[in-house]
């Protein structure tokens, strides 16, 4: 077995090492992680998330920010998920977000080292901040983090409407030789532009697209 599946940036690495990462802001990475934790671990497996850095408002209490949500996922405490001292209390990329609180700044490097997962974990996700090119630390963005923890798969979420073509193709044309599922979030089989997008998708541009966090599960079960 090659260093590669044995370990991760730090710890012993799981079966399936995803990274979440999305077309940009609010477009329902958290949710569909959540979701999709609950779906598997439904079928048994053990499950594992980590978010390496997250920014939110302060007026946002901890079990509703991104990393309480996935800790309640996966039944693990807030600050296994996301260590305090990379929760930073103010609306912005995560790097700009600690010079306003004035903390220190910080590399991918440092994330990734700061990433440990349990024993036998079968799925480990690591979910990125905003958009694949959103600054997430002095150094890199998501696609950057995704070239230091070189991920068994990475899922890119996308709203299913207006704009989704575009999005997806930039996303999927910066991550060249990965292997990529695209999630169309809120798709509606009854709207006509969500399956016009869909048919696109995979039958333009060859991608493996999914809408339902249950299908996915099923796959990786």
């Amino acid at each position: 077995m090659s260093a590669r599946t044995e370990r991760g940036a730090s710890g012993v690495r799981p079966r399936r090492l995803v990274v979440v990462t999305g077309t940009g802001t609010d477009v329902g990475k958290t949710w569909w992680s959540s979701t999709l934790i609950h779906a598997l671990r439904a079928r048994g497996l053990t499950v594992a998330a980590r978010k390496p850095v997250q920014s939110f408002a302060a007026a946002d209490r901890a079990p509703g920010t991104d990393a309480g949500l996935l800790g309640a996922a996966t039944g693990e405490a807030l600050d296994v998920v996301c260590p305090p001292h990379r929760r930073l209390p103010v609306p912005m990329a995560p790097p700009m977000a600690a010079r306003a609180l004035g903390r220190p700044s910080f590399t991918i490097a440092e994330l990734t080292a700061e990433i440990a997962w349990p024993e036998a974990t079968a799925v480990g996700l690591v979910e990125g901040v905003g958009g694949l090119r959103s600054p997430l630390a002095e150094d890199g963005d998501t696609r950057t983090l995704i070239d230091a923890l070189d991920p068994d798969d990475v899922l890119v979420v996308a709203d299913a409407g207006l704009g989704v073509i575009h999005g997806v193709r930039l996303v999927v044309d910066a991550l060249p030789g990965r292997r990529i599922t695209v999630i169309l979030n809120r798709f509606d089989p009854g709207d006509d532009l969500h399956r016009a997008n869909r048919e696109w998708l995979v039958g333009r541009d060859g991608c493996t697209v999914v809408t339902e966090p249950e299908d996915l599960a099923t796959r990786w079960a």
